[in-house]
């Protein structure tokens, strides 16, 4: 059965939970108010680790925005450089270039009747200057401000997927804890019922009223009841681990729910898809996104082929000596200065932004077409959720009514017994109904409700629009 599997996986995650309770040591804290469903959502949303990591791959983005936004403002650099030329460079000139250069024999060594060796430079040379760029013009620029743009909303996407994500682990994990706890007062109202029976019939046995076969029956029916509570206590124990650790709750923390199966009515909240929009999906409203960017990819590839036009500005001063204590002789600096505009244009890349182009398009075809399948299966999803939920709740239904009858039966079973025109067979017979008519009947409880959280997922609205801006904002 289903419940059967959830409570194969509950155990795992026990084995994971005490490993890892072993190796952390223990917390003490105190005692906790007991929680609502909404509570622990509340709770979730605040301290799950993918809620963190989304929440601070938004923030990312922000800073994203404004890197981009910062290659549009003036570009300011200030530079001071030192030279010790070790060794001076010579160049080799025409004699008569080197008497014109020097004057006289301009302190030239003569090379050869028709050239001179002359010193070019001196040892010491220092500069300072201040240089300014300034983008006029760049088609990719803007582009790409808006491109970082919407990635910052695709993280919010991100950050409204996960939380849907958190709500559905964490309300599962919920009804999972609640029906386990009612499960754990049904077993053990069974075991009262069983022991009060086994003592009346021990007494009609010792008063030669009943036979030790019907004592050993209801000691083995006991015996099985003991060993069910003793399963259904670790299992109800390692639910609430399993739902601290959706919530995002220190294992050792302490938590109590404040919902009960009988608080809980599964036809108060219709859902209704008359409303569904496929945006609800914050998957699809990703996606939607993501071909968003692919756009904005596909544009700035084309606006590489504009021209690039950026203003330049560079202001300085510089000085040079043979001997380096004359370069603190301020008097020995001269500036210098410039302006000028540069235009870069593109004339062949050797077809490369035509290739990124066609990429590009390529990739909103993909898009398109995951689109179309994400669209089919959300219609799949909302049919067979839709379907699961009407299933479950007239299974749940059925076995109400199949629980009742059970317990008709047991009392008057039990009373014919008791007044001797019944047997102790039928007694335990009636018991064993009643005990599978219960068991059933959570089952179906728990698969219901698993439904109603499925349908919600599937139409998107598992967690409302004003909870889910609440913390990206």
């Amino acid at each position: 059965m289903k419940f059967n599997f959830y409570i194969t996986l509950i155990l795992a995650f026990a084995h994971f939970t005490a490993n890892a309770q072993s190796q952390t040591g223990s917390v003490t804290t105190a005692a906790k108010e007991p929680m609502s469903l909404d509570d622990a959502l509340e709770y979730a949303f605040v301290n799950s680790a993918n809620i963190k990591n989304a929440l601070l791959d938004i923030q990312i983005a922000k800073r994203d925005v404004g890197v981009t936004k910062s290659q549009g403002l003036p570009q300011v650099n200030a530079d001071v450089t030192y030279t010790n030329n070790l060794a001076v460079p010579t160049v080799f000139l025409p004699a008569e270039a080197g008497g014109f250069i020097g004057g006289g024999n301009g302190g030239q060594q003569p090379a050869s009747e028709d050239e001179v060796a002359l010193r070019f430079g001196i040892q010491h040379q220092a500069n300072a200057s201040v240089t300014a760029t300034q983008m006029i013009f760049d088609g990719s620029y803007f582009v790409g401000l808006k491109a970082a743009r919407v990635f910052s909303e695709l993280t919010q996407k991100d950050y409204l997927l996960t939380k849907s994500n958190i709500a559905e682990q964490v309300s599962k994990a919920y009804y999972t804890a609640m029906v386990n706890e009612e499960r754990r007062q049904l077993v053990s109202s069974n075991l009262m019922r069983l022991d009060t029976l086994l003592y009346e019939t021990t007494m009609l046995y010792e008063n030669g009223f009943a036979e030790k076969i019907d004592v050993d029956r209801i000691k083995v029916q006991l015996n099985n009841v003991k060993t069910e509570l003793s399963r259904i206590n670790r299992l109800a124990e390692v639910s609430l681990l399993l739902l601290k650790y959706q919530m995002g709750m220190p294992i050792e923390e302490e938590i109590v729910l404040a919902e009960s199966i009988q608080e809980i009515d599964l036809e108060e909240e219709p859902i209704l898809e008359d409303d569904f929009s496929y945006q609800d999906r914050q998957d699809y409203a990703k996606l939607m996104v993501n071909q968003e960017l692919v756009q904005l990819d596909i544009k700035n590839y084309q606006m590489q082929y504009l021209p690039k036009i950026n203003l330049t500005a560079n202001y300085g001063y510089n000085s040079g000596a043979d001997e380096f204590g004359r370069l603190t002789n301020f008097d020995r600096w001269f500036n210098l200065g410039s302006a000028g505009v540069s235009l870069r244009l593109p004339v062949f890349d050797g077809l490369r932004k035509h290739h990124q182009i066609q990429k590009g398009k390529l990739q909103l075809q993909q898009i398109e077409n995951s689109a179309n399948l994400l669209r089919n299966t959300i219609d799949l999803e909302i049919v067979q959720s839709r379907v699961q939920l009407e299933n479950s709740l007239e299974n749940l239904a059925v076995q109400e009514e199949n629980m009742a009858l059970a317990q008709e039966v047991y009392d008057v079973t039990r009373i014919k017994y008791q007044e001797g025109v019944g047997s102790n067979l039928e007694v335990v017979d009636a018991e064993t109904s009643l005990k599978q008519a219960e068991t059933n009947y959570y089952n179906a409880l728990y698969d219901a409700l698993i439904a109603k959280v499925d349908l919600k997922k599937a139409l998107g609205v598992l967690v409302n629009e004003n909870e889910q801006n609440q913390k990206a904002e």
